[in-house]
């Protein structure tokens, strides 16, 4: 058997919270803590990237599929923005990260999707649209505009 932290992570998150919280020093995990705290701005960079390829799936399917679009598609368009948006405004720092590396993973990552979900055929390598086009409010391709649809 290994340690608590190998065992389950959520009794020692909720051990270490108590140590911390009684300033029981001594007794803290540091090593784990500071892996767990690194572990939470990853998790938060994986939340935007996962959002902005969802987003950016609805768009492709937007511009390749047009007999298909629906108000579904517009309310995971309008949801996902907004979210985003949330997630830039808890972590301001993640807006340092909107660059061309992650909107090229972006790209790929909602090409799989959008090959997947809707059989989208002929997508470009790259991204028509950059990121800050992507998240503009009432941005959809082919010069639609979903606040008048």
């Amino acid at each position: 058997m290994g340690n608590l932290y190998d065992d389950d992570v959520m009794v020692w998150a909720a051990q270490q919270a108590r140590l911390l919280r009684a300033g029981q020093w001594s007794l803290l995990d540091v090593e784990n803590i500071a892996e767990e705290i690194q572990d939470v701005a990853k998790s938060e960079k994986r939340e935007l990237r996962h959002r902005l390829a969802i987003l950016v799936e609805h768009l492709i399917k937007w511009q390749w599929q047009p007999t298909h679009r629906g108000s579904s598609w517009l309310t995971t368009i309008r949801i996902q923005r907004i979210d985003i948006e949330k997630l830039l405004l808890k972590v301001p720092s993640l807006r340092a990260t909107l660059d061309s590396e992650l909107a090229d993973a972006v790209w790929r990552d909602a090409v799989i999707l959008a090959v997947r979900e809707a059989e989208c055929q002929g997508l470009p390598d790259c991204s028509p649209w950059s990121l800050e086009l992507v998240l503009t409010t009432g941005f959809l391709p082919n010069g639609d505009d979903d606040d008048q649809i």
